[in-house]
C-alpha cells in the first residue's frame, strides 16, 4: 500500500496535463501512486492518460462533476495520505515529501497544504490577485474560525489523512465549486490544519476555471453559508466568545450577499439585520443592507 495516493481530477485539459504530471514524476516523495479520474473529457485526456504505464487510469460513464469524481477517487485508493491534484496545476518537488514530513511530526494535524503561486496559461506566475484574493495561506493550527472568513486552502495544495476521510465522510457531490470549502471545515472542527510555507503548489488561472461561473458560485455560497451559520453557535468554549460573535456575524453579512445575488433581497435584508445584532460596528453590513433595496445591477456593482 502506497503511503500517498494521488487523485489526479481530469476534465478537458490535455493542453496542461503533460506539465501537470511530471510535476508529480519529479516529487523526492517516491512512496506513492497516482489514480487519474477522468470526467468525461473529449479533448483527448483519456486517450493521453491510457498511454502512461505509471498511472492507474479511471473513466467515469458520465459526467459526475467535481466532488463525486473525487469520492470515485477516494473508494478506489487505499493511500494513508491523500492529496488533490487538479489536472491544470503544477507541484515543485519538494512539495509532497515536505507535507508528509509535517503529518509524521505532528498527529493532531489533520490536513496540511502548501503556500504557492498563481500561474497563467503558459506557465508563467501572474502577480497580484487574479481572482481577487492571494494565495491562501493558515499558520499551522486550529484554522477553524479563519475557515468562516474564507476558503484558504487550494485544492492541489492539499494532503489529507485518509482517517479524516472515514471519519468525516467522503466530498459533498451537490456543490460545484465549495466543496472542498466544506470538506476543509469538517476537517478543521476535529483536527488541527498544518501548512507549509513555501510556494510548493502553483495554481493555474485561465478561462475556463470553474471559479470564473459565478452564479453557480453563489448558489454555492448560499449552501455553504447557510450551513457553517449553526455550526457556529456552540463554539464559544473553543474560542473567545469576542471572536465567536464577529465570525457569526460575518457569515451572516456573506450570506445576506450571496442571498441577494440570487435574487432574494428580502432574505438577504434579514441575514443583514442577524449579522448587524452580532455585531453593530461593522458599517459595511448597513451599507449592503441598504443596496439591498437597489435593483440587481446595482447590488453587484456596489460590491
Amino acid at each position: 500500500m502506497p503511503r500517498v495516493s494521488i487523485l489526479l481530477t481530469c476534465y478537458n485539459h490535455v493542453k496542461y496535463l503533460s506539465a501537470c504530471v511530471e510535476g508529480v514524476r519529479r516529487q523526492t516523495f517516491r512512496d506513492f501512486e497516482i489514480v487519474a479520474i477522468d470526467d468525461g473529457s473529449k479533448d483527448g485526456t483519456r486517450e493521453w492518460l491510457a498511454q502512461q504505464p505509471d498511472i492507474r487510469c479511471i473513466f467515469n460513464a458520465e459526467n459526475l462533476g467535481t466532488y463525486e469524481t473525487l469520492n470515485v477517487g477516494l473508494r478506489s485508493t487505499d493511500g494513508e495520505f491523500v492529496a488533490v491534484l487538479n489536472d491544470d496545476d503544477l507541484w515543485e518537488p519538494e512539495k509532497l515529501s515536505k507535507q508528509v514530513q509535517l503529518l509524521d511530526a505532528h498527529p493532531k494535524v489533520g490536513l496540511v497544504h502548501t503556500g504557492g503561486t498563481f500561474i497563467d496559461g503558459e506557465g508563467k506566475q501572474i502577480e497580484g490577485n487574479p481572482l481577487g484574493f492571494a494565495f491562501p495561506r493558515f499558520e499551522t493550527g486550529d484554522i477553524l474560525l479563519g475557515l468562516v472568513y474564507e476558503n484558504k486552502v487550494i485544492a492541489s495544495a492539499a494532503l489529507a489523512r485518509r482517517s479524516c476521510f472515514e471519519q468525516l465522510g467522503g466530498f459533498n457531490r451537490e456543490y460545484f465549486g465549495s466543496g472542498d470549502w466544506e470538506m476543509w471545515f469538517r476537517i478543521a472542527e476535529q483536527h488541527e490544519v498544518g501548512f507549509v510555507d513555501e510556494p510548493l503548489t502553483h495554481y493555474r488561472v485561465h478561462g475556463a476555471n470553474a471559479s470564473h461561473k459565478l452564479e453557480r458560485i453563489w448558489r454555492d455560497d448560499e449552501k455553504l453559508r447557510s450551513w457553517i451559520a449553526p455550526r457556529l453557535e456552540s463554539l464559544d468554549g473553543r474560542f473567545p466568545v469576542s471572536d465567536v460573535r464577529k465570525a457569526r456575524a460575518f457569515n451572516q453579512a456573506a450570506l445576506g450577499t450571496v442571498v441577494t445575488l440570487n435574487g432574494k433581497p428580502a432574505e438577504g435584508r434579514r441575514a443583514y439585520a442577524a449579522s448587524i445584532g452580532l455585531n453593530p460596528t461593522r458599517w459595511k453590513t448597513y451599507a449592503r443592507y441598504a443596496a439591498t433595496f437597489l435593483p440587481p445591477s446595482v447590488f453587484r456593482k456596489l460590491l
